[in-house]
């Protein structure tokens, strides 16, 4: 079996998985809701590993996300913030802006804003007491509505003039439920939706960024085009994403089995 590693990042709604190759290539990617169960995901991931002759036990192993403590088979855990700035660097930075990143990861529970300079952590903030600006906010928000998210999100494209008030999910839920009642047109509830978590995020965001700084996306979220041009609109930049945006923390937790 050729010499790879192996990432996996257990988040509190999905784990990811990826291998890199010596080359630090991608060959593989593996996403499956976390569940109820880390220990329980981490043994259907390693099922899976198996299945596609990627792993005999010879390969290095690190995990990250909520549930790193629970990938018993790990060579080691290491740190969501280290693993994610890792990750955003190789997805993103490159000698024309000297690695030099400001982060934006919306993950299901929480949100953490990562900067990064000459390749490397210097700072980072994390929502993860409030789950408003997250994707699980989105996600109670879109069955709210009785809509998928990446339907939500599409929709918020053609709506304006509407505005939720309240940061908390309960009380935004509340405003979204009495939006409904009295007949808003859906497309501009989910505008409001959509622009509750931007600024929430950008409020965030603004602490640690500099002018000129390249901005980017990673998690789930980073899937959707409307959320990272809504960002970008918001911080009067560009805000750029990756097809393997939500696979950034295992990604970095890859490399740091290289290196």
């Amino acid at each position: 079996m050729s010499k790879h590693f192996i990432g996996i990042d257990i988040g509190s709604t999905s784990a990811k998985t990826v291998v890199l190759d010596e080359n630090k290539c991608i060959i593989e990617r593996l996403l499956l809701p976390t569940g109820w169960s880390s220990k329980e995901t981490s043994e259907i991931i390693l099922k899976k590993l198996n299945e596609l002759n990627l792993y005999d036990g010879n390969q290095t192993i690190v995990a990250t996300g909520y549930g790193r403590v629970s990938v018993s088979f790990a060579n080691k855990a290491v740190t969501e913030i280290t693993c994610h700035g890792k990750g955003a660097n190789y997805l993103f930075g490159n000698s024309s802006n000297g690695g030099n990143l400001l982060i934006i990861d919306i993950g299901g529970q929480d949100t953490k804003i990562i900067q990064i300079e000459n390749g490397n952590v210097v700072d980072f903030l994390m929502n993860d007491k409030c789950s408003a600006g997250t994707g699980r906010f989105l996600e109670v928000m879109s069955n709210a509505l009785n809509l998928k998210m990446d339907e939500l999100c599409d929709m918020a494209s053609y709506g304006r003039d509407t505005h939720i008030s309240s940061l908390c999910t309960v009380f935004a839920e509340s405003e979204v439920i009495s939006l409904i009642g009295r007949g808003e047109k859906r497309e501009n509830i989910a505008y409001a939706i959509v622009d509750s978590i931007i600024k929430k995020v950008c409020q965030q965001a603004q602490k640690l960024y500099k002018s000129g700084m390249k901005v980017c996306l990673t998690g789930g979220l980073s899937e959707f085009k409307y959320i990272s041009d809504s960002l970008g609109k918001e911080l009067k930049t560009c805000v750029e994403a990756s097809a393997d945006g939500r696979y950034a923390g295992a990604i970095g937790a890859a490399l740091m089995g290289i290196s």
